[in-house]
């Protein structure tokens, strides 16, 4: 996979990532509570670990706008198909996905370094710009 497939795939997941905490909330206050506006009632009803989702998401879409946008530069510098920031493409993804299941369930001490690995990454892409 290219630098480009990685990033495809993490807009995906994270344009995924709402469907676990809306099933959590749907369970929680029913269908005609999930796609009701929301209220403070219907927040304080739904489980934490959807809350805790819901803030996983938000900290993914934030770190993907610039991933996502350093991945671009990179590609249109034609240097994105080099071996490093493939790799950190993948070790974005991968740390993504474990960032939010970590987070989700409420681990603390690896849901920070699951977010230093993604951090790694964005920076990876970085230095690959700024030091050919």
């Amino acid at each position: 996979m290219t630098a480009l497939h990685w990033l495809a795939a993490t807009a995906l997941l994270t344009a995924l990532l709402p469907l676990t905490y809306v099933l959590g909330r749907t369970g929680a206050v029913g269908l005609k509570g999930a796609i009701a506006n929301p209220t403070p009632k219907l927040a304080a009803e739904e489980p934490e670990w959807a809350r805790r989702g819901k803030a996983a998401h938000y900290n993914a879409v934030e770190n993907l706008v610039a991933f996502a946008t350093l991945v671009l530069i990179a590609q249109a510098l034609g240097i994105a198909a080099r071996p490093i920031v493939v790799f950190a493409a993948a070790l974005y993804f991968f740390a993504r996905l474990a960032h939010f299941v970590v987070y989700t369930l409420g681990v603390p001490g690896l849901r920070t370094l699951t977010w230093a690995a993604g951090f790694v990454a964005t920076l990876i892409v970085a230095w690959a710009i700024f030091v050919p």
